[in-house]
């Protein structure tokens, strides 16, 4: 069993600190939690919530967006959670932008403490480990709706762990859930799969603990055969019901589409192996480096099926970086278990610790402090300012909001079909409504026939030799890019195009004549 917390001889006083620590440490996950509104994807994603509503939450057939690829069947897979956004946005006019912050802020927070509360440990290792493990997270934090599906994987191991306690009727949970999860993002397919997996192990540990000696050494419980049956005939209805969305089977196709395609996990970062170079990397590796020596030192339980989860998780993560943060979902737990057994380690050890245990706690408390108010601060002025004014904000990014303002009162001066950079689509569609957009987070794997829009992209954007032919197979007519690129050069520099409008950012180019 995980380590009991830490008693003190007279807890009064150490029951104070000890709060006043707890709240330092909420203090910092809502920094961590609570992002400014510069996720790429946003855009598109709030742009579709709020033309749903508008069509009375009639979906499209074929990408409305797009002048590229008008004819894609486009299967928008979170549309429940892009209509939410919308509502949000409406409703929290004109803070609108606060209302988002805090929506994701609150999921995300949500799918952290539901992960940590199946740690049976005193509420501040969990609080700990959670600042640990959103650190680590950090950069896939923000406005993603990839968040959503964290917070179902959260309940789904919070449920199982009710099931593996006893509590048999959570099985019952699996399939309205999974029906949710199924119309709020396409990562429910992560659910199934980690339902399918823990079945597959602890059927394997039903066998293998067939004989008492075995069951006897096992610190993980055993479910009975009519257990698995129950979990089995759950998991089957779970599967039946995710194909109650707006999209039938065509949803599994189009997810199975894409987690197949070559050029797309090639192309896209999220999609390559993790290398511990860089910020996020450096962090992941130190996240990983510290779970390995709390393991090594203080980890002794017999659990067959958390092993095998907490492998495949972090192989996954390893292959994958968009995996990165399952596999901190899923630790999570264990890391917190793992700081009450190191704690309690140290103050046997250490015995000074004990007897000057008030001392050390107020140390603790009063660094944690100090880090708060020198970290903190400044990043919840961002995010405060990212949710009232949101157009102010975005002029301290990389976001084109001044080039904005600028085609809003001039454009007459612009052309019909848009270029744009891949990092820019979601942001124009927010602020463009109406506006045909040439390529967005939506389209990596996107293909008719011989023609694939973000093939035709790359190409576009060749650093040796960018191939303008692109932009004249699609009648692009204007277009912004990101300033100094190799396409910009590229254009400005070409006998057919001309600048009309330059800032630090971007440039505008238009077609001569």
């Amino acid at each position: 069993m995980p380590a009991e917390p830490v008693r003190f001889s007279d807890p009064s006083p150490h029951r104070l600190i000890v709060l006043l620590l707890d709240c330092l440490l909420v203090g910092f996950i809502l920094n961590l939690t609570l992002q400014p509104l510069v996720e790429p994807d946003l855009g598109w994603h709030l742009r579709a919530g709020l033309d749903l509503i508008a069509q009375g939450w009639r979906l499209p057939e074929t990408d409305p967006y797009s002048h590229t690829m008008p004819d894609w069947h486009w299967i928008e897979h979170a549309w429940l959670t892009d209509g939410l956004l919308a509502v949000i946005y409406r409703v929290m006019d004109p803070l609108s932008g606060l209302g988002l912050i805090l929506f994701f802020g609150g999921v995300t927070a949500l799918a952290w403490w539901v992960a940590a509360s199946q740690a049976r440990v005193h509420r501040t290792y969990r609080l700990v480990a959670m600042v640990a493990s959103l650190w680590v997270a950090l950069p896939f934090l923000g406005a993603r709706t990839q968040l959503v599906s964290l917070l179902g994987v959260a309940i789904l191991l919070w449920g199982w762990g009710r099931v593996q306690a006893g509590q048999r009727a959570w099985v019952w949970g699996l399939p309205p859930l999974l029906l949710l999860w199924a119309n709020l993002h396409g990562g429910f397919t992560a659910g199934l799969f980690l339902s399918g997996v823990l079945l597959c192990l602890s059927f394997m540990m039903r066998i293998g603990a067939g004989r008492p000696t075995v069951a006897a050494s096992l610190d993980e419980p055993v479910l009975s055969w009519d257990d698995l049956r129950r979990c089995a005939l759950a998991l089957g209805i779970a599967v039946a019901v995710t194909f109650l969305n707006p999209y039938g089977w065509r949803l599994y196709q189009e997810i199975y589409e894409s987690l197949t395609d070559r050029f797309m996990i090639e192309t896209l970062r999220e999609w390559q192996p993790v290398s511990f170079q860089g910020w996020a990397g450096k962090a992941y590796g130190m996240y990983l480096a510290g779970l390995a020596c709390l393991m090594a030192g203080w980890y002794r339980r017999v659990e067959p099926v958390r092993w095998a989860l907490l492998l495949l998780m972090l192989g996954l993560s390893l292959r994958h970086w968009r995996n990165v943060t399952l596999f901190l979902i899923v630790s999570l737990p264990l890391v917190a278990e793992l700081l009450a057994l190191a704690v309690a380690s140290c103050v046997r050890w250490v015995p000074i610790l004990k007897t000057h245990a008030a001392t050390a706690l107020l140390l603790l408390t009063m660094g944690t402090a100090g880090a708060l108010s020198a970290l903190g601060s400044e990043h919840l002025e961002h995010v405060w300012l990212s949710g009232k004014s949101p157009d102010v904000y975005l002029e301290q990014t990389e976001y084109p909001i001044e080039a904005v303002r600028w085609i809003r009162s001039h454009r007459q001066d612009v052309g019909t079909r848009l270029y744009n950079d891949y990092g820019y689509g979601g942001f124009l569609l927010w602020h463009f409504p109406g506006e045909k957009i040439f390529i967005d987070g939506r389209m990596p794997a996107w293909r008719i026939g011989d023609r694939r829009i973000f093939q035709d992209y790359a190409d576009l954007n060749r650093e040796d030799a960018p191939r303008l032919a692109v932009l004249d197979r699609y009648a692009v007519d204007w277009g912004l890019l990101q300033r100094g690129s190799a396409l910009a050069l590229a254009l400005e520099a070409h006998h057919a195009w001309e600048r009309i409008y330059a800032d630090a950012k971007v440039v505008i180019v238009r077609r001569k004549g």
